[in-house]
């Protein structure tokens, strides 16, 4: 057994000699088409029977897509259209500083009624915004239309704002500042031990359950077998993956 797996089952063994479960959750973003790539996460997710939160981009989402879901995976609301609209000196965002509050809204309200029509009992009304970022300033009007949020990084709250739950994903696998590949079983590894550490030690919040974060469209050979050998490994050392409804009903 390598490194990052031993440490993996190491991590696992502390949380069952505790009497705690190691509880997480699996996301993928930028779904908006049927591909190769897509049926192969849908393939991967029916066969692990690990429950999928499949982030949808609604502006481009194609109705061919939702007629090859399997059980188990819920829809995401991932924005609108996935177009950066950041301003000079800004971080990659679909909600920049400058845009009104209203505008912003409703575009979320017109993206999250077509994907509704679409994806129909599978969606739920969580927001997963592109690059994980959302200006502050929407976070109170959230909870009138969307029951939860899902950004990157351990959560400050469980509840941002009244009647919006929050559950983020902690160890996402692409390297996006070097080659925008695989990060490597090493580096994937890390993040997915940094927050379950974080929580054993009470550094973290421990009912937030550590998210997998995926993105399909860029996996090689090396990320499809990480994530299923993953789903393996924790299975096997009493890890629970839960599914959206779960934590965001």
């Amino acid at each position: 057994m390598s490194r990052p797996w031993r440490a993996l089952a190491e991590e696992l063994a502390r949380w069952r000699d505790a009497g705690r479960t190691a509880e997480l959750w699996w996301r993928d973003d930028d779904a908006a088409r049927p591909d190769p790539a897509l049926a192969r996460l849908l393939a991967l997710a029916e066969r692990s029977r690990v429950p999928l939160a499949l982030a949808v981009v609604p502006l481009r989402a194609e109705r061919g897509l939702f007629a090859g879901l399997g059980r188990g995976v819920s829809v995401l609301q991932h924005g609108t259209d996935h177009v950066n609209r950041a301003a000079a000196g800004e971080k990659k965002t679909e909600f920049p500083a400058g845009e009104p509050a209203p505008a912003a809204l409703e575009r979320l309200a017109r993206a999250r009624e077509r994907l509704q029509e679409l994806a129909g009992e599978r969606f739920m009304a969580v927001l997963a915004p592109p690059w994980n970022r959302l200006a502050p300033r929407l976070l109170p009007r959230l909870g009138a239309t969307y029951a939860g949020l899902s950004q990157y990084g351990a959560r400050k709250r469980a509840e941002p704002s009244p009647g919006l739950r929050q559950v983020n994903t902690h160890a996402d696998i692409i390297a996006w500042q070097s080659g925008r590949g695989f990060a490597g079983e090493e580096a994937a590894m890390q993040r997915i031990l940094a927050h379950l550490g974080a929580k054993r030690a009470g550094a973290a919040d421990a009912s937030e359950p550590t998210g997998l974060l995926t993105h399909h469209a860029r996996h090689d050979a090396a990320a499809w077998d990480f994530i299923e050998r993953l789903f393996d490994a924790t299975r096997g050392a009493g890890g629970v993956w839960r599914d959206a409804a779960h934590l965001f009903r």
